[in-house]
Order: C-alpha cells, then sequence, then structure tokens
C-alpha cells in the first residue's frame, strides 16, 4: 500500500481526530477511519496523491456537529481554513481537497467534480449493516422528539429503503468497482422490505428491547 508522509498523518491523528469527539457516533472516529481505510484501499489503483487521499477523508466530517445539515459545507472550510496543511501541501492541492469534501454528500445533486470527491463519496457509504440503522436511530432520536418508537421504526425504515433501494440515489454514484457496497446495497433492501424483520434488527442494533 501506498505509505501516507509520517508527519502529516501525526498531525492528523493528534489534531483532526479528536475533533471527532463532538460528533454523533454515526460520525465519530471509528467512521472517519474506515472512511480513510476505504479511500486509501480505492487509491491503490488510481493515479492519485495519497496525501491527499487521506487528509481529504479525516476531514470529510469535521464540522458534523457544527451544521449537520451543512457539513459538507462546513467541513470544507475548515479544511480550506487550516493553516498547518500548508507546510504538505500547496494552495491548488488544498482547494482541491475542499472541493472533495464539499461533494463527498452522496445527496447532493450531480457528482463529484474530481477523482477525489469520487474517492471519498463512495468510501463514505459505510458496508456495515448496522451502522445505518444506528443513524437513523440516532438523528430521529435527537430530531423527532414527541414521535412514538413506532413511528421512529418506519420512519427509519422508508428512509433507508428510499436512500438504498433499487431507484434510491446511494446507488446512482457508484465510480469504483465495490463489492462489499453491492452486497450491503442488496442486504439492506432485502431487510427494509420486510417490515417484521426490519423492526426485529433495528430493536436488536440499538438495544431497545
Amino acid at each position: 500500500m501506498k505509505n501516507v508522509n509520517p508527519e502529516l498523518k501525526k498531525y492528523i491523528e493528534e489534531n483532526i481526530f479528536p475533533e471527532y469527539d463532538k460528533n454523533e457516533p454515526g460520525h465519530g472516529i471509528a467512521h472517519i477511519k474506515y472512511v480513510i481505510e476505504r479511500s486509501l484501499n480505492f487509491a491503490e489503483s488510481l493515479d492519485v496523491d495519497v496525501d491527499m487521499v487521506y487528509t481529504i477523508a479525516a476531514f470529510h466530517d469535521i464540522g458534523h456537529h457544527i451544521d449537520y445539515k451543512n457539513h459538507e459545507k462546513v467541513s470544507a472550510e475548515i479544511l480550506k481554513d487550516n493553516q498547518k496543511l500548508r507546510e504538505f501541501f500547496s494552495e491548488e492541492q488544498i482547494a482541491t481537497m475542499a472541493d472533495a469534501v464539499y461533494d463527498h454528500r452522496s445527496s447532493m445533486e450531480g457528482i463529484p467534480r474530481t477523482i477525489y470527491g469520487k474517492i471519498v463519496s463512495q468510501a463514505d457509504r459505510d458496508t456495515n449493516l448496522e451502522m445505518p440503522f444506528k443513524r437513523t436511530y440516532a438523528y430521529r432520536k435527537e430530531h423527532n422528539i414527541g414521535n412514538t418508537l413506532d413511528e421512529i421504526i418506519e420512519e427509519s425504515r422508508q428512509h433507508l429503503l428510499g436512500k438504498f433501494g433499487p431507484d434510491g440515489p446511494a446507488r446512482e454514484k457508484v465510480f469504483f468497482n465495490d463489492p462489499a457496497l453491492e452486497k450491503f446495497f442488496a442486504d439492506i433492501t432485502e431487510i427494509a422490505s420486510d417490515e417484521k424483520r426490519f423492526r426485529e434488527e433495528y430493536v436488536r442494533i440499538n438495544n431497545l428491547g
């Protein structure tokens, strides 16, 4: 595997990773490390700068706790304003990385402007089946105050089926060969299509039983 600059890696691990303690668990450090790993795996077969790939993945959700609805924009600005990165990258590279962070959200219109945006966008697709169950519950618990558990479960089911189902927007932006993602799409569609099974999995994964 191509090696990331150890000084850059050290800076990000010590100064950027701790910022993810401020995010909700679905966008915390475990998710960031997962996206970094997937991004670097895609980079292996591409003619790209691995330090840029690593940095984009490390910053892509850093602004989520500030404004989750516009976190891609906030995260891009945080990267762009980081003066330490100028010890490792040119202004042009920083602009490219900020664009990639801004473009990473799967629900955005159009496709990412660069190969770097495509890498982080696809790497951001979590192929762990439990993660979308946890994220939808965490979101609705915080923002859908007053809803019953039955309502939360059904809203979550419809959301996941709409996003990852056969006509879901998440399926439209697959740029690289990704067997794990294809299996995830098939599995989550099968589960979300069965109300009883979905409820059982939702309750189990979120410890609601």
